[in-house]
């Protein structure tokens, strides 16, 4: 039998600081007081004063209230029951289900030792030609979607889920509108992909310490389905700015010194901590994360995005509803892009190239100077290419977005002006559309 403690010395917010022994950070506790019992966690440790969080809040709560502490961390049941399942952020049925309690396991534990891993070499299809063919994402990758509050990066996500050749999703959202909540659900279920989808779903009027415990939820049920069933697993979350907003919310109760921007010295560790879930097991499964990271101001340079870009293999920048080629890189598609056929290196290369050019042909056009043949050219290649490439309503396999690419080359240049090597012209080249 656990200890009661009856003496409360500070009520600061929803955090509640006692004095106890043998506790650990993170424990669990029950704090009964005229409202009833309420959950907390521990999330500070001074000596044997001990802070926790209270998820409830603490109205109700008083100097005299009892607290029990569980002996546990936040657990989370490690079990196949969970596909189609929507849980909150402390693991509560969201979908008016049974609570599950089979085979719980403690989340929040350390990521897989680097022994144990194997490099990434196996591509994750999601027929959006963005990703698929010039930022291919790889299975085990960690990668965030560097955004601005407002764009469409839950409606990415989303059809990424729906498309992605994986055998399991598990979405981790954290500070969502009822809106985007719904959208989620709403959307995966009417493709059928809800029953291959766990999702952990923290929204803005939840209490702030359930947004923390999302990715260590969301990340113990996809180790659970890498190891244990050697499951492809896609974990997605959304938005890991709110998750360090909760970092920062909670660090200023606690009266900790801020950092950069108020946020806390150890932000990076924080994030570290999540991102390096992402592994790829020899004789098991695989764990590949794709985070939402809106940038404050569309300020790359601002803390969250900052930190998260030294720990991730690369980022998807999205603006103005489409995957912007030049800011975004996925740093191991060069594992995979000579596996998926002989031409995906060179026509990527290319078709960024021109693309590149063709945005100086559009400053030139906006500054009224005269235009040659070659700059248009290089403006009906533009707007083709942004139709059939950018466009993130496109939904086509890598194998026939690269068809499409070499088809947008013929249908505005000659082969000899697009600098690709002979033989894969010969090979390649629309034969109908080749000027022989």
């Amino acid at each position: 039998m656990r200890k009661i403690y009856h003496r409360i010395i500070q009520i600061s917010g929803n955090v509640i600081t006692i004095e106890a022994e043998n506790v650990a950070n993170g424990e669990l506790a029950e704090v009964r007081s005229d409202r009833g019992v309420s959950l907390a966690q521990v999330i500070r440790l001074n000596h044997n004063r001990v802070s926790l969080q209270v998820f409830a809040g603490s109205r109700g709560i008083s100097t005299d209230s009892e607290v029990r502490f569980l002996g546990r961390p936040m657990r989370v049941s490690a079990s196949e029951a969970l596909l189609g399942r929507i849980f909150t952020g402390n693991g509560s049925p969201r979908d008016n289900g049974p609570q599950l309690s089979d085979n719980m396991i403690d989340i929040g534990g350390p990521p897989v030792n680097p022994a144990n891993r194997i490099i990434p070499r196996n591509m994750i299809r999601t027929g959006v030609p963005m990703i698929d063919v010039f930022n291919t994402l790889v299975e085990s990758q960690k990668l965030p979607i560097f955004s601005v509050a407002g764009e469409s990066y839950n409606q990415l996500l989303a059809r990424i889920a729906m498309q992605a050749e994986v055998d399991v999703i598990v979405l981790g959202g954290m500070g969502l509108k009822y809106d985007d909540y719904l959208y989620f659900k709403n959307t995966l279920d009417d493709h059928g992909a809800l029953s291959r989808t766990v999702m952990f779903i923290h929204t803005a009027a939840d209490p702030t310490v359930e947004c923390l415990l999302v990715p260590d939820m969301a990340l113990a049920a996809a180790e659970y389905f890498a190891t244990e069933h050697n499951k492809r697993v896609l974990v997605l979350l959304s938005d890991m700015t709110n998750f360090c907003d909760s970092l920062k919310e909670i660090a200023i109760t606690m009266e900790q010194i801020p950092s950069n921007r108020g946020y806390p010295g150890d932000l990076y560790s924080q994030l570290a901590a999540r991102y390096e879930k992402a592994v790829d097991f020899e004789d098991a499964g695989s764990i590949t994360i794709l985070a939402v990271t809106t940038m404050p101001g569309d300020d790359v340079t601002h803390p969250v995005p900052d930190n998260t870009g030294y720990i991730t293999e690369g980022q998807f920048y999205l603006v103005h509803g489409r995957i912007e080629p030049f800011g975004s890189l996925s740093r191991l598609k060069q594992q995979v892009n000579d596996k998926t056929r002989a031409d995906h290196r060179t026509l990527m290369d290319t078709m960024i190239r021109l693309y590149a050019e063709y945005k100086e042909a559009l400053e030139k056009q906006s500054m009224g100077f005269r235009m040659s043949d070659w700059d248009q050219k290089l403006l009906k290649y533009g707007e083709m290419f942004e139709d059939r490439m950018m466009d993130l309503s496109v939904n086509i396999p890598l194998e026939e977005a690269l068809d499409l690419g070499w088809k947008t080359l013929s249908e505005c240049f000659e082969p000899a002006e697009t600098g690709i090597k002979s033989e894969m012209v010969r090979s390649f080249w629309p034969k109908a559309e080749s000027a022989e």
